[in-house]
Order: structure tokens, then sequence, then C-alpha cells
């Protein structure tokens, strides 16, 4: 176990960039913290960091050995998943990389029920875009990943991918909102508010707007959904978002959605994936397969 304190111990000052800020969150001293990493550089016969003026870096032979010590731990965390699951305790952690659109609504109702059965078990949700969600699979960071258009999926395992068609939201009393779907050059016509350019959402509208040689000119843009589909009511505009990232405000409260017309916008994916791999742990495993039928209830599966 002493061999897994020290490359936690490792971990932790790769994350934190310097040894001093590793050991004020390990809560041991810089000068013991320094003593271990010189032990392991001396065991392995090459250094790990290269110390720089202002903290460390890896050195090569330390991007392979963190890349060693990531999947260690990993592994240490799946065993004693399973040794507990064996005991009938259900306990684990799960980490999760996500997309915006999973923050308000769906991961909250489904760790909520998954907690209702497993209260032992956390987790950690942390917001990702498309490329940094895949990145947090291969630090070993995030168990699993929802992410709507990501940008690569070469160390991506898919468990699930589901189509997510592009809605208008929008105030209840807006002129739109009296259709069943709206076309984009109708939008157009309107005021809207609009996603940055990192997130899905806004990469299928600037394709369709290419394609189609209509232009929304965006009088907000943000990187904050619950900003724009708040802001949409209050000022009277229009925004945009995918289904499961709407709740239920939006059909029985003061706002609306409705999908835009597949000729204009053709439904984006939304993917639920691990690292190519890599065995979960069982509590992370439970999860993904209870995720994997939500989703394939709720959404069209792709």
């Amino acid at each position: 176990m002493r061999y897994l304190s020290s490359i936690r111990y490792i971990d932790a000052v790769v994350k934190a960039g310097s040894i001093r800020a590793a050991a004020d969150t390990l809560a041991i001293t810089s000068t013991a913290l320094n003593r271990r990493i010189l032990a392991m550089e001396e065991e392995l016969g090459v250094p790990i960091f290269e110390r720089l003026p202002h903290g460390v870096r890896l050195s090569a032979a330390g991007e392979i050995y963190i890349h060693h010590i990531r999947n260690q731990l990993s592994d240490m965390e799946r065993v004693k998943s399973q040794i507990a699951d064996l005991s009938g305790v259900r306990r684990g952690h799960v980490s999760i990389a996500c997309s915006q659109a999973l923050l308000p609504y769906f991961l909250p109702s489904q760790i909520a029920l998954y907690r209702k059965e497993h209260p032992n078990v956390t987790f950690g949700v942390h917001l990702r875009d498309r490329e940094a969600a895949e990145q947090a699979l291969v630090d070993h960071s995030a168990d699993l990943a929802i992410v709507f258009e990501p940008v690569r999926l070469a160390d991506f395992m898919t468990l699930i991918r589901v189509r997510q068609p592009v809605h208008v939201v929008m105030a209840a009393g807006h002129p739109l909102a009296a259709k069943t779907s709206v076309r984009l050059f109708e939008c157009a016509s309107y005021p809207v508010s609009l996603p940055t350019a990192p997130y899905g959402v806004r990469h299928l509208l600037d394709i369709a707007m290419r394609v189609a040689g209509i232009r929304l000119d965006p009088v907000i843009q943000s990187d904050s959904f619950e900003f724009l589909r708040n802001h949409a009511v209050a000022e009277d505009i229009l925004t945009f978002q995918i289904p499961i990232g709407l709740g239920d405000e939006t059909s029985t409260g003061q706002m609306v959605s409705r999908p835009i017309d597949s000729r204009d916008v053709p439904s984006g994916i939304l993917y639920l994936g691990q690292l190519k791999g890599r065995t979960l742990p069982v509590a992370a495993a439970r999860f993904a397969a209870q995720l994997t039928s939500t989703l394939a209830n709720q959404f069209e599966v792709s």
C-alpha cells in the first residue's frame, strides 16, 4: 500500500503542477513529498519531473509513468468496488465528464435514482467540452463521458448513441410557439441568442446556416445554456437547445420548445461511452447500464 500512496502523490503533483501545491492538498510537507518523488525517480533510474522556476512538469519518462500510474489507480478502485460488491455493501465512486445539456435535469434525476438503491456510491460530475470529455477518459479523471457531437472518438468506446434534434426555445407567447416545428429561415426573422462556438448545438447551426445561406445574427452569445434559456423568456427572443437539456418547464410554464425542421438542421448525436479497453468499476458499470437503458427508452437510438 506504500507503493499506492507514492503513486497517488505523483498523480497529485501532476494535477497541481507543483510540489508545494500538491503538498498542501495532501496535507504533508513539501520536503517530505519531494523526498518521495526523489526515491521514486531513483528506483526508476530516470527523472519523472523537470524542475522549473515556478513548478514542475512531466519528463518524457514521466509521461509514460503517469499513464501507468493512472491505470494502477483505476484498477485498484475497480478491485475495491468488486470486493465491496461481493460483501453486499454497494460502494464506489463514479466520475462523469459531460456536455452542459446533461447538467440541469437528466443527470440529477439519474443520479438520484441510482443513489436511492445504492446510497454509499458517490459521484463526481464535471462539465467538459466536446474534446475535453474524451481526454478525461484517457487520463482516468472520468469513468464515463456523455457528449453531444464529439470532436473525435479515437479513444472512445460507445455504449449508446441517441438522436437529439435541435429545438428552438422561446417564451410561450412568441409568434413561432404556435407551430409544431420551425424552419431555420423563420428564426432569422426574429432576434436570437446563440451558444458560443465550442458547443455542439452551435456547431450544427453554423453548418446549417452555411448550407442554406441563412444568417442568424445573435444579439446575445453565452457559454451558459441556463442563461440563454432564461434570457430568451425575459426578452422574448429565440435560443436553441437539445431535448435532453430541456425540462418539463418548456411544456408547462412560460417557456416552450419546438424542433427545427430536419430539412434545415439534421439531428445531432449524443454519445455515452467509456475509455476503450478499460474495465469499469462495478458502480460505474452499473450506472452506465442504467443510463443506457434510460436513453434508449427516452430517445431514438442512432
